[in-house]
């Protein structure tokens, strides 16, 4: 166990972090999966501006890569194209 002040404040600030990074990686793989189950095209348009600033505050936080977001964003345009 660690003995310093500052190294016993890091680990309670690391904890915190990564439960609050869980929480927001969830959140977003289930707004993803939320959308890709709609089948009705009305529904997805209205969700899709939702899940996509998701994406972006993610790729901001360094929660997941730039280019991830991206390729997550286009497959759900692309899914919603097809959708009649």
């Amino acid at each position: 166990m660690a003995n310093h002040k500052s190294s016993l404040k890091r680990i309670r600030q690391t904890e915190r972090k990564n439960l609050l990074n869980r929480y927001y990686g969830k959140n977003m793989r289930s707004a993803v999966r939320s959308l890709r189950a709609v089948t009705n095209k009305e529904e997805a348009l209205a969700k899709f501006p939702l899940v996509q600033k998701m994406l972006d505050r993610m790729a901001k936080r360094g929660l997941i890569h730039k280019n991830k977001a991206a390729n997550l964003k286009s497959g759900l345009c692309a899914r919603i194209a097809k959708l009649a």
